[in-house]
């Protein structure tokens, strides 16, 4: 395995895309084009999900952005939960929110374990984060290295548990694995890559992995070859443009197709759309693009949920 850590800093791996110095930033924000969002979109509230599912059964429930909600073989499990209305470092500063959660914050069944891939404020939303840890008894909080030193500032008393590239930890009868992504941490601009990212892999009667936020890769053929074909893999699709400022750390749709094929994906679930506008594509421009990508004979399967749709995978 590289060295991804020098005591100070983490890094991707070596031969990554180089991702864009502060000039770059600049640039891009200086020159953002591409169409006009709407504001906050009502979604009519999905079903409740069920309690719990039984040994054998996996149910996956799309909630919004990279949030999603995992029931396998009896565990429940949330991945990037965010329910706040702005991502950002205040509740006055930051990037609104363009779709309401698929899922009423009430209607969630009793969460073992949250899974946050990585500390960008689009993934870790410490306001949701607080009411999950008063919600739920016994909550595990599973983070790459060095994530969980922004919990106990704000309170959180959920037990964290952190992991380095290819640690895993228990959640009950399953095993969760983090794994590589190529992608940058930092909830401050002077203050970058001081925490790790990470995708995770969730194993129980069903594989089921999760890239996290990631450019392209060599990740998706190594999980493959060291844990498996994952039964699921719930895949970023969005936040994809320009590509000369966004390759760097966010796959684009076609490289999402690539890489389900990489993993030999049994199904694969599109995530981090249309709810946020953090790049220059569209909020519907990411599942338009993969539907064109998707119109060939020998195309992976993927399953498109809407915001609170959840399905059974067998």
């Amino acid at each position: 395995m590289y060295n991804h850590f020098d005591g100070k800093h983490f890094h991707n791996e070596p031969g990554s895309p180089k991702l864009p110095n502060l000039q770059k930033a600049l640039r891009w924000n200086m020159n953002r084009e591409g169409p006009k969002w709407p504001v906050m979109l009502p979604v009519a509230p999905g079903p409740r999900p069920p309690k719990r599912v039984e040994a054998g059964q996996l149910r996956i429930t799309f909630v919004g952005h990279s949030t999603v909600l995992v029931q396998h073989d009896g565990i429940n499990i949330l991945l990037d939960p965010v329910w706040s209305d702005k991502m950002g470092p205040f509740s006055w500063l930051g990037f609104p929110r363009h779709r309401a959660p698929g899922i009423r914050f009430a209607d969630l069944p009793p969460i073992d374990a949250v899974l946050v891939s990585h500390d960008h404020y689009d993934h870790l939303d410490l306001p949701t984060l607080k009411r999950l840890d008063q919600a739920n008894s016994g909550l595990k909080i599973v983070v790459p290295r060095r994530v969980g030193r922004w919990f106990a500032r704000s309170g959180i008393k959920a037990e964290t548990i952190e992991l380095d590239l290819w640690q895993d930890a228990s959640v009950g009868v399953l095993k969760v694995t983090a794994t590589p992504a190529v992608h940058w941490s930092g909830r401050l601009p002077w203050a970058q890559n001081g925490t790790l990212w990470a995708g995770f892999f969730i194993a129980g009667s069903s594989r089921i992995f999760y890239a996290g936020d990631t450019g392209w890769g060599s990740q998706f053929k190594t999980v493959r070859e060291k844990l498996g074909q994952p039964h699921v893999a719930i895949l970023p699709i969005g936040s994809y443009k320009p590509r000369w400022f966004m390759s760097a750390q966010h796959i684009d749709p076609a490289e999402a197709v690539q890489a389900a094929r990489e993993l030999g994906a049994r199904y694969s679930i599109p995530v981090h759309y249309g709810t946020f506008h953090s790049a220059d594509d569209g909020p519907t421009e990411a599942l338009e693009e993969l539907a064109r990508q998707l119109d060939a004979d020998d195309a992976p399967e993927f399953v498109v949920l809407k915001e609170g749709e959840g399905k059974f995978f067998e």
